[in-house]
């Protein structure tokens, strides 16, 4: 049973729209996934077992609205600027079909999924070789020079990659590393490239439209990864990943070197912290989390 509520619990985080369920008709917040902590700022720890925020008081379940009805609506995130949402609810029911609770399923305005420099989508690439990855990382930074769309770099290392190659070789360690890969690559969005970095760590080509919305995604990504079952001789190994997100910025004149020592470093930051969390970089060379809370297991 612990197995099965894990595994719900890391599917309802690997979700790509912001998820909230509140109990009852009092609005008491049971549930906050890692999508929604991304749009709103607002980690699961601050929220769960409260009353919603009064910034989020746009996503509060209307008492009356229609089961599955969608609403165009305001939140204001944690930093201070309004997020306008598109919601739709959802109302719970026990068996005996009274009202047990509501979902609110909600994601901005401005699609996750959106490519910024409005091209057609296309389909995420996993790249097979490093130097596939760095050939195409070199001409998507010159086309962000040349006045191309945002781009951005994400970082991923596996955090239990030495520990299983020590202990059960690196006939495993491939094994659950092509685990993660087959995991992270669903999460992917359309026209990002991954590819092998190292022995243990992959590189993502992101295009999302600033630093904030690069972190949601780094967020994301994490729980995604903690999906991949990997089972080694009968005993199933918990996976993690510490995330670095390093956003390109117009206003300096870094070289790409910079931009990968800047993930690199904030994925190390992750990993120093404990792992299994993203952080993202600020723009010279400082690194920050990207919440307060930015463990991404669950409580």
């Amino acid at each position: 049973m612990a197995d099965h509520m894990e595994l719900l619990e890391a599917a309802l985080d690997s979700f790509p729209e912001g998820m909230g369920l509140f109990r009852g008709g009092e609005g008491e917040v049971v549930l906050w996934n890692q999508a929604a902590q991304g749009i709103t700022g607002y980690a699961a720890i601050e929220v769960l077992g409260r009353q919603i925020p009064e910034d989020l008081e746009g996503l509060r379940p209307p008492v009356n609205l229609p089961d599955g009805k969608r609403m165009l609506t305001e939140a204001r995130h944690k930093l201070g600027h309004c997020v306008q949402v598109i919601a739709r609810i959802l109302v719970l029911r026990n068996g005996m079909g009274e009202r047990i609770g509501s979902a609110v399923i909600f994601h901005p305005v401005e699609s996750l999924y959106a490519l910024p420099h409005g091209e057609s989508a296309e389909t995420p690439q996993v790249k097979e070789s490093r130097a596939e990855l760095e050939e195409r990382l070199h001409a998507e930074f010159d086309d962000f020079v040349r006045g191309g769309p945002p781009l951005g770099v994400l970082w991923i290392s596996v955090d239990q990659s030495e520990a299983l190659r020590k202990t059960h070789g690196v006939a495993a360690c491939n094994d659950m590393l092509e685990k993660v890969r087959r995991a992270l690559a669903q999460g992917l969005r359309p026209a990002e490239e991954m590819g092998r970095w190292s022995d243990s760590e992959f590189l993502i080509v992101a295009h999302e439209r600033n630093a904030e919305m690069l972190a949601a995604h780094a967020q994301t990504l994490a729980g995604v990864a903690r999906t991949a079952d990997f089972r080694w001789w009968g005993d199933r190994v918990s996976l993690t990943v510490s995330i670095g997100a390093a956003q390109a910025s117009r206003d300096s004149a870094e070289s790409l070197a910079d931009l990968l020592r800047r993930a690199r470093e904030a994925m190390e930051t992750s990993f120093r912290e404990g792992g299994n969390r993203a952080t993202t970089a600020a723009s010279r060379g400082a690194v920050s989390d990207v919440q307060e809370d930015s463990p991404c297991s669950p409580s």
